[in-house]
């Protein structure tokens, strides 16, 4: 594949499976891409093991396009320069000639927290030193020993090719340190384009103090991205993320100060990033934050901000990184950096690369060529990436020439949200539709009612219409309640763009809150005309039962009532879509009443109401800012892991009691065959009551797929019974 016009990276960082993430690297290389760059985040993995991962898969490819493998950044206050040293020549080896190296202290938060020394004075002094060590090593000669009397350190192995060493820090000692002696600049995530243009403005400053070129020192720079259908989309993601949290809560007072903003804004958002309140951070961030120190949007809107970094700032190099590292948006981001490498370059900066060159009447009667002709040379050799002096200079003093074309300002140009056509807007309205009726949770109806039907099959009285009947009515009982949850919670102010696991199909405005009381009108009226159904086939028993479903789930977050807020959201659920709903999907299917329709029904309303306290246990937090009393808050955070245990686990052990004493069928035990799925629920349990909230963050869909599993596998054997006989 042949490299793209302009240069243009990936950067990743070192989490989630390490196939897909040397997978995402070949196909950055496969679409003209001009490097990877693994970011070594403390507490994660280990950014070396992916590299060499990389290097192995792509360096086995002979094809010589060049595609550079980068370490973005080690810490030699971690990694010994010594080792260091040892990893490159590896790398190398694997990937000849094609290895980066990027050095950095790190946060110094994150040192203390490993009970590290630092000392700011002596960082800059360690990483020249570090720099010396390694090129020296590389060279095939010997270190003296750091230990007086010993033998000096000789290099067991072949000098590698070059390996770039690049400086990655933002203090003003480290960028004078990176124009001094290192081979390029590595800028953070989360800059914006004003401070970054300033620090490259000092290193290209120290250079030339020093000596040096400064078009032979190389700028490179993560840029956190996130890649939506929308641009507003993208910046309400965005905002709920804790990684783009955390970074925006640790933010220079300079960088914010540059980028137009006060110190205090950081120290809000730092202060509810540290209490672990996301949800509180979230709100803090206005749209101006993200777009000023991020790229969201869709991929044309991520390479016209690109641009804008590379014309505004004089950033040679830069490197695209997901803020959600996933497929999809590590295939947007590379998407996008095709669409950036196509993009014009302003004429500013045209003019300005040339006149270091001299060209600056061939650039004139070329003005109306494209990036891709004009950055041939560029992209050609290491010392031809970087724009130079006068070209980062005259970048940042022509923005108001380039905003035109680039984006620049702090909304950076970025389009507003796209009309859809007919065809995008239908299929986004039943993507609306789809996530507002929550159909993860709809096993919550359907077991329930067909635990009643297969006990009904087993006493041979089954009728197969009317229980399909009932179950269609229970599930469109609980869409109605889905969407009417959805409504009066973002009412409340429970559900709003940064709450966990929330729907935010109404909040994001996919779908208005009259389309989706309508949806719920229309769910509860379809279900009442099947209702009729029953009641002509059953008599007046399911109208009770009918009555009684509608009205529980209606009111289940509708005033006047409004039980879910006050605390009798899992005792009622329990009841509703335990006994009402099997006992009723028994009595539908066969006409008559059974107590051990009854028995059956007290495992598997357990678990429905697990599924409810689960989600309350997570959201104390939020709905108790909201004031809303659950049974979780009002009991607290502890009482309420025990509840959620006493729930998961009561539905095995009544289950068991149930089958031993002949209340249902000896086939119901083939629920035992769900205990994988009782195994997650109880690891991420027991995380979440030692503080880690991640840990529950999903816990009320990984117990509706504990329901779902237990239950069909319970209609299963229950429905078998009739067999085994």
């Amino acid at each position: 594949m042949d490299r793209l016009a302009r240069p243009v990276g990936l950067g990743l960082a070192a989490r989630g499976e390490v196939d897909e993430v040397v997978a995402w690297s070949g196909r950055a290389r496969a679409a003209g891409l001009d490097s990877v760059w693994i970011h070594d985040s403390y507490f994660e993995r280990d950014a070396v093991t992916y590299a060499s991962a990389i290097a192995s898969e792509l360096g086995a490819d002979e094809t010589p396009d060049g595609f550079r493998i980068a370490l973005g950044a080690v810490n030699p206050y971690t990694r010994h320069p010594v080792a260091l040293a040892m990893t490159g020549s590896a790398l190398d080896e694997m990937a000849p000639g094609r290895i980066v190296m990027g050095l950095g202290t790190g946060l110094p938060l994150r040192l203390k927290q490993m009970g590290l020394p630092y000392d700011p004075s002596d960082a800059v002094a360690r990483v020249s030193t570090a720099m010396d060590q390694l090129r020296t090593l590389w060279a095939g000669e010997r270190l003296p020993s750091a230990t007086p009397g010993l033998p000096p350190i000789q290099p067991m192995f072949e000098p590698p090719h070059r390996i770039p060493l690049v400086i990655a820090a933002y203090r003003r000692e480290f960028v004078a340190l990176a124009g001094r002696k290192a081979d390029g600049y590595l800028a953070r995530p989360a800059e914006s384009i004003p401070s970054l243009a300033g620090i490259l403005s000092r290193l290209d400053a120290a250079a030339q103090e020093a000596g040096r070129d400064p078009a032979t020192i190389e700028s490179a720079g993560y840029l956190l991205s996130l890649v939506d259908r929308t641009r507003r989309e993208a910046l309400n993601r965005a905002k709920r993320e804790p990684f783009v949290i955390y970074m925006l809560s640790v933010l220079s007072d300079i960088s914010l100060a540059r980028a137009g903003f006060e110190r205090e804004l950081r120290d809000r958002v730092a202060a509810a990033w540290r209490a672990e309140d996301y949800h509180a951070a979230a709100g803090l961030i206005p749209d101006e934050l993200l777009d000023a120190f991020m790229l969201c949007g869709t991929r044309e809107d991520v390479a016209a901000k690109a641009m804008a970094f590379h014309a505004e700032a004089g950033l040679d190099l830069p490197l695209l990184q997901p803020v959600v590292q996933e497929d999809r948006q590590a295939m947007e981001l590379i998407e996008a950096a095709g669409l950036y490498a196509t993009l014009p370059e302003p004429v500013a900066v045209r003019e300005a690369s040339a006149a270091a060159h001299g060209l600056v009447g061939a650039t004139a009667g070329a003005a109306g060529l494209t990036g891709q002709a004009g950055s041939q040379d560029e992209a050609g050799s290491p010392e031809g990436r970087a724009i130079g002096p006068a070209g980062r200079g005259t970048a940042s003093a022509g923005v108001s020439t380039g905003r035109g074309v680039a984006g620049g300002g702090r909304d950076g140009g970025l389009a507003d949200d796209r009309r859809l056509g007919v065809g995008p807007w239908l299929w986004r309205r039943a993507g609306a539709t789809w996530e507002i009726l929550r159909p993860f949770a709809y096993t919550a109806s359907a077991v329930p009612v067909a635990a009643g039907g297969a006990l009904a099959f087993a006493d041979r009285r089954f009728d197969l219409p009317l229980f399909l009947v009932a179950l269609i009515a229970g599930m469109l009982l609980h869409s109605g309640t889905n969407i009417v949850n959805e409504i009066y919670d973002v009412r409340q102010g429970i559900d709003t763009i940064t709450s966990p696991r929330a729907s935010h199909a109404i909040v994001k405005g996919r779908i208005t809150e009259r389309g989706a009381y309508a949806l719920a009108l229309g769910a509860f009226a379809v279900a009442s005309l099947l209702g009729l159904v029953l009641i002509a086939a059953r008599g007046l028993p399911i109208l009770v039962l009918g009555l009684l479903g509608l009205a529980a789930g209606y009111f289940y977050t509708a005033p006047p009532f409004q039980y879910k807020y006050r605390a009798l959201g899992v005792p009622l659920v329990f009841v509703l879509m335990g006994p009402i709903m099997t006992v009723g999907g028994y009595f539908a299917a066969s006409g008559t009443w059974s107590l051990n329709a009854l028995v059956l029904s007290i495992p598997v309303g357990c678990l429905v109401a697990a599924i409810l306290h689960g989600n309350e246990w997570r959201d104390i937090s939020e709905d108790t800012r909201a004031g809303i009393v659950t049974l979780s808050s009002r009991i607290g955070k502890e009482l309420a892991h025990y509840a959620y245990l006493g729930l998961i686990l009561g539905a095995y052990m009544t289950l068991a009691i149930a089958v031993a004493l002949r209340l249902v069928p000896i086939g119901a035990l083939l629920a035992i065959l769900s205990l994988p799925f009782l195994a997650q629920v109880l690891r991420s349990a027991e995380l979440g009551a030692t503080g880690q909230a991640r840990a529950i963050s999903m816990i009320d869909l990984q117990t509706a797929r504990l329901h779902f599993a237990f239950g069909a596998l319970l209609v299963i054997g229950v429905a078998v019974s009739i067999y085994l006989r």
